[in-house]
């Protein structure tokens, strides 16, 4: 019964050897794809931050271009008003706003020159100028 014993045991030992082994040898390959993860996620944080440093430029970009935006509306709001305002003081321009507006409406260069008290070439160029 002593040399079963023995064998026994040294079956034991070399199987406990052999599932050590193969433990080391799993060890080094997670310990491997741990170091390829570890290396994955690095560059994924370095092209974060890339991004994010992007995207807080395009947002700064962006309001410096609304603002500028919104300044030249109102600029042009204010040359808007300022031609409203000149062509109500100016008797010629209503002649000319009233001579576009009959073209708009069909009229002919007869009537132009009779209504708005135009010249022919005036009155031609109108037409031409705003016939449809």
């Amino acid at each position: 019964m002593g040399d079963e014993f023995l064998i026994a045991a040294l079956v034991y030992v070399i199987a406990c050897l052999g599932l050590v082994l193969y433990l080391q040898k799993q060890s080094s390959k997670l310990k491997t794809k741990v170091n390829a993860l570890t290396v994955l996620v690095k560059e994924s944080d370095r092209q974060r931050e890339a991004v994010k440093r992007e995207l807080h430029e395009l947002r700064s970009g962006t309001i410096g271009v609304g603002r500028r935006v919104v300044e030249l509306e109102k600029k042009l709001s204010k040359q808007f008003d300022m031609l409203e305002e000149a062509s109500q003081q100016d008797p010629q321009a209503k002649l000319y706003s009233r001579a576009v507006k009959m073209v708009g409406l069909g009229a002919g260069i007869e009537e132009l020159m009779q209504e708005c008290e135009l010249p022919k070439a005036e009155a031609e160029l109108i037409l031409r100028l705003h016939r449809r």
